[in-house]
């Protein structure tokens, strides 16, 4: 028996997909601010620490990194509460879980940019008397934003890609919303095509908004 498409009962049903599509993107914002925040602070440390803390950075982002997001989603949102008295919801659950994972990343990326930064910006901070937190906020941040931003491009549409998984879990995100619209009127192609086409679009916006902000900051350009 063929199969004719129909997507009259995707479009009565497009909030699902829409809503699913904001959830999606606030939650690729949320989760990449405190990733930002993780990774650099663990940057810094990794880069001005001793051996110890070196090793300790690195367990945490190989752990991480090596470990497939959904196992992630599933010990964070059912596991740990078994563990420790905690409550959350599922979206909490997993913005927390999306947000270390991203920093697991970041921490590799702004520690590769902190180093790429040229010793003699940071010997010419030194040698006008600016201090170890001047030169940190004043030179080697901004020049080691301007160098990490492709990466962090690049990070911030594969967050937005993997807020997918939030669907096992029940986050009404994109996905979910796809999986809704299967399971209530069986048009299963329409949906995810749908889904897919919403997520290439908003992906080739995002990439090309990123991009200007790239040419605008790239390193070698005057600001």
């Amino acid at each position: 028996m063929g199969y004719s498409l129909n997507f009259s009962v995707v479009w009565r049903n497009f909030d699902k997909l829409w809503g699913g599509l904001v959830l999606s993107l606030e939650l690729a914002v949320v989760s990449l601010a405190i990733g930002v925040v993780i990774g650099l602070v663990l940057a810094v440390v990794h880069v001005s620490g001793g051996r110890f803390t070196r090793m300790a950075i690195a367990v945490y982002v190989e752990a991480f990194r090596n470990t497939p997001l959904i196992l992630l989603v599933y010990l964070v949102f059912y596991g740990l509460p078994q563990v420790v008295d905690l409550r959350y919801d599922a979206t909490t659950s997993f913005v927390a879980t999306l947000s270390v994972y991203a920093g697991a990343y970041l921490v590799e990326v702004f520690r590769s940019g902190l180093e790429a930064i040229p010793r003699g910006q940071i010997d010419a901070g030194r040698a006008i008397g600016l201090t170890p937190a001047q030169r940190l906020f004043h030179v080697r941040l901004p020049a080691m934003i301007r160098i990490t931003l492709p990466a962090l491009s690049n990070t911030f549409i594969s967050l937005f890609k993997d807020t997918s998984v939030a669907s096992v879990i029940a986050v009404p995100e994109l996905t979910w919303g796809a999986q809704w619209i299967n399971l209530n009127t069986f048009r299963i192609v329409e949906a995810y095509l749908m889904a897919t086409a919403m997520y290439l679009a908003t992906g080739y916006v995002m990439l090309f908004s990123l991009r200007l902000v790239e040419r605008r900051f790239r390193v070698g350009r005057n600001a």
